[in-house]
């Protein structure tokens, strides 16, 4: 049993959830065996209404692993995914693990000048591609050496034309099959992947301490870091999941893919957590209200997790259309603060409760939630999860901790976190103290039962007159103006030291930008050092695949301008 003096938030878990989760043994790959043994002919995945069951889909796993080795992948290699969310990524994923190599995932809409740090790190000679993200690959210098690139056409996921044509409007039939069809000379197409049976049964499998992911993060700086995650790591997760998911069944429940599972929630979700409930995977390639609320009528979610943007638009869409959400009883949102008018919109539609949880890559991903449970805190990120620590210390200095209350970095120790940074020894060093602890680079508050929330990133304050700004809170109040859609803050160095407040905001349509009125209105909640000294306007906001405002990128596009 857990000390509750150390960890008080077990109290508030929801009744049911353990506070010790048993540490799996055994790899991803003998978990996804076993549920497709036990679930059979149940929907595994669904995609624009084509189904595959369990038995189809371990079948073909076992057709791409053969193909895989017949190619040259061996245990321990490093295989690229460049995919969007269809049926092909499914089985890519664990193809590569059936073999004991290592997936590299990467966001397939990436230009070639943002693969190419990745690829010369990694060294993966192999490559399953979309077709569309070929010329991304073909564009890169002949010092980086891809022997085979499998390319994957979508569209051979569908259903027929006709029966396509039902869930699509023609305008975007026509650009789907325009986007989907694109020629991709000198590969390997997917179906002839898995024209060469199945791989032996006795083939090795992996253990669950061997590499199964590399995930690449950008932190809070630099190039971007491939953080390696073990078996064991994501496995861990998966049942940290389950356990926050109390009362979710065995092939039961529906998930809706919407977020890309080449990003670090997306792979646990889904590929991991999905597969070890046995349930139906309902996969989107990207994120429109109208499939969504399509595929509701045929295949209700039950687990619908996402980011407050795509909440705030599907519940609006549902009212519009009036078309019933409550099915959705597992919402988790993540990746950005959770606004209050998001969550009383979508519960007033769905069927269970809408709560914030927080991960990064590095604890793969998820590491703490709000229980789904009046014990929930709005406005936090929750309490640890099962068999998770976290203590608060210093920014200067981690041995110390901070008085409870008080802000400081957080730090994170659990099954979930991972082992180091790939070819980054040094970057290594710095994520992880001494005692397996992981630094977050994120700063918060904690209360006397445990619930975080978070006040900034530590690399990302602003320094004025001596005090720390944080953006977060500037930009939080912003968003609270009727002319402002979203915020970014950052600041901007100074000559004499310290740095300028600068915001960037993007205006509601027909809006046009008054400073004045914009700083009149941060006067009334911030002290007057917080207040934004320059204000203007963003026509392109930069944004990540989960929707979420980049602020480094921001930074960097409007510090030139000023």
């Amino acid at each position: 049993m857990p000390n509750t003096e150390q960890q008080p938030w077990v109290t508030n878990y929801q009744p049911g959830v353990p506070a010790e989760i048993d540490l799996p043994t055994e790899s991803l790959v003998a978990m996804l065996e076993r549920s497709v043994a036990e679930a059979s002919d149940h929907p595994a995945l669904e995609f624009f209404g084509r189904r595959t069951t369990y038995t189809e889909l371990g079948d073909q796993i076992d057709r791409a692993a053969e193909g895989l080795r017949k190619l040259g992948v061996r245990a321990g290699d490093r295989v690229a995914v460049l995919l969007p969310n269809c049926p092909q990524h499914v089985v890519a994923f664990y193809a590569v693990l059936r073999l004991g190599a290592v997936v590299v995932e990467h966001n397939p809409l990436y230009t070639s000048r943002e693969l190419r740090h990745q690829f010369e790190d990694h060294q993966a000679r192999i490559v399953i591609a979309w077709d569309k993200s070929v010329s991304s690959l073909r564009a890169f210098p002949d010092d980086i050496e891809i022997d085979h690139i499998v390319s994957v056409n979508l569209l051979s996921a569908f259903p027929t034309v006709k029966r396509l044509a039902l869930h699509l409007p023609a305008k975007s039939l026509r650009e789907s099959r325009e986007a989907m069809t694109g020629p991709a000379p000198g590969t390997i197409p997917w179906k002839e992947l898995l024209s060469h049976g199945s791989i032996d049964p006795e083939h090795p499998r992996p253990s669950v301490e061997d590499l199964a992911a590399i995930q690449y993060t950008s932190g809070t700086t630099g190039r971007p870091k491939g953080a390696m995650l073990t078996h064991f790591n994501l496995y861990s997760n998966a049942l940290q999941g389950e356990a926050w998911m109390h009362g979710a069944e065995y092939r039961k429940e529906i998930f809706y893919a919407i977020l890309p599972m080449f990003h670090a929630f997306g792979m646990t979700l889904y590929l991991t957590f999905g597969i070890r409930k046995q349930g139906l995977l309902v996969l989107f390639p990207k994120f429109e209200p109208g499939l969504i609320l399509d595929a509701m009528k045929k295949s209700p979610a039950t687990v619908y997790c996402a980011v407050p943007p795509i909440y705030e638009r599907t519940a609006q869409a549902a009212k519009e259309k009036g078309i019933s959400l409550r099915s959705c009883k597992y919402c988790i949102s993540g990746a950005m603060n959770l606004p209050d008018h998001v969550v009383e919109l979508w519960e007033s539609v769905s069927g269970g409760l809408l709560v914030e949880g927080y991960g990064m890559t590095e604890s793969s991903p998820v590491a703490l939630g709000n229980p789904f449970y009046p014990t929930r805190r709005a406005g936090t990120i929750g309490v640890p999860f099962p068999s998770t620590l976290m203590r608060v210390v210093d920014l200067d200095d981690p041995k110390l901790d901070v008085e409870q209350g008080q802000p400081g970095e957080l730090l994170l120790k659990g099954p979930q976190v991972f082992q180091g940074y790939w070819n980054n020894p040094d970057e290594t060093q710095k994520a992880l103290l001494p005692g397996g602890w992981l630094r977050t680079g994120d700063i918060v508050t904690v209360d006397a039962d445990g619930f975080t929330t978070i006040v900034d990133r530590a690399k990302e304050l602003i320094i004025t007159g001596g005090f720390n700004i944080s953006p977060s809170e500037v930009e939080s109040v912003l968003r609270l103006h009727p002319s402002v859609v979203d915020a970014a803050v950052f600041g901007k160095p100074l000559e004499r030291g310290g740095e300028l407040v600068v915001a960037a905001v993007e205006l509601a349509p027909g809006a046009t930008l008054n400073e004045d009125a914009l700083r009149d209105h941060c006067r009334e909640h911030l002290a007057a050092y917080k207040i934004p000294r320059r204000i203007v306007q963003m026509t392109e906001t930069p944004r990540s695949m989960l929707g979420k405002i980049l602020r480094k990128q921001v930074r960097e596009q409007v510090l030139p301008t000023l």
